[in-house]
């Protein structure tokens, strides 16, 4: 078992949020707070070739990604700057950066089997809809109706439409967890002085996480390791952060044989997970 790197991406700005999508294509969003500018950019997952690059739509910042569906990205507004309420859905064509719809009607809820499911606040309550996911065109009103919505949001969660994906677990004497792993993280932490949680995914007999330890001066230094536990030898190690004063967590995740590492703020880069 091996883990080899890829590619990598840095475009030298804060990556907001990373998202791999269902037809091998990886979305990253980018922000830059002080002049409030968004960045979109979208690379092949398996080759890191750009497909856009810096991609921004006509509303600068206060803008942000619901959900990517069959090439489609599903884009929000919000009710007001520097508050987190979503409104309004425009969709966009993923290869043609091409703007196929918007409604500043509704807001996003999910999307199930071609259609996405919205709503419009009222001034007592939300009215339901579903919309043709390419086209806009609104297919169903549904009214107050909120058991249909619960009943097609349990179908969406019960599915395997979230299949592949592994986020890190936060290790603590909470939870049920191998005991192997109680053993490599008690001597982990007679090796090493820690701050904060070890957070872990364990991919068959692979595991991967991170964790951060103090320096002689009082600074952290996160750390990532992938351990084989078949033969019990680390198989890689990356530091992700040498030197910072606050915890970074999620920075790390794993999506079918790919592991999505990020190192700062800044720089992500995308690994091959080998059998």
């Amino acid at each position: 078992m091996k883990i080899k790197k890829k590619y990598m991406h840095d475009n030298k700005r804060p990556i907001w949020r990373i998202l791999p999508t269902e037809t091998g294509k990886l979305i990253i969003e980018e922000r830059e707070k002080d002049n409030k500018q968004v960045y979109f950019n979208c690379l092949n997952i398996e080759s890191g070739k750009k497909i856009f690059k810096n991609f921004k739509l006509e509303e600068k910042f206060w803008i942000g990604i619901e959900a990517v569906y069959n090439d489609v990205i599903y884009f929000h507004k919000f009710v007001k700057p520097d508050m987190p309420q979503h409104v309004g859905i425009i969709a966009m064509d993923l290869n043609e950066q091409k703007i196929l719809w918007e409604n500043f009607n509704n807001s996003f809820l999910f999307i199930w089997k071609e259609k996405v499911y919205a709503y419009q606040q009222m001034f007592e309550g939300r009215k339901y809809f579903s919309i043709d996911y390419k086209t806009g065109k609104l297919l169903e009103d549904f009214g107050d109706d909120t058991g249909i919505i619960n009943k097609v949001k349990k179908e969406l969660d019960e599915s395997d439409a979230y299949a592949g994906y592994l986020f890190p677990i936060s290790y603590n004497s909470n939870i049920t967890a191998p005991e192997n792993l109680k053993e490599i993280f008690q001597k982990l932490r007679i090796d090493f002085t820690f701050s904060g949680n070890i957070e872990y995914v364990l991919k068959n007999d692979l595991l991967l996480f991170n964790f951060h330890i103090v320096n002689s001066e009082g600074n952290l230094s996160n750390r990532f390791k992938a351990l084989d536990l078949s033969s019990g030898k680390y198989i890689f190690e990356e530091t992700l952060i040498k030197e910072t004063r606050a915890l970074a967590p999620d920075s790390f995740f794993a999506k079918d044989d790919l592991l999505f590492l990020l190192f700062g703020k800044n720089r992500l880069s995308v690994y091959s997970i080998i059998d």
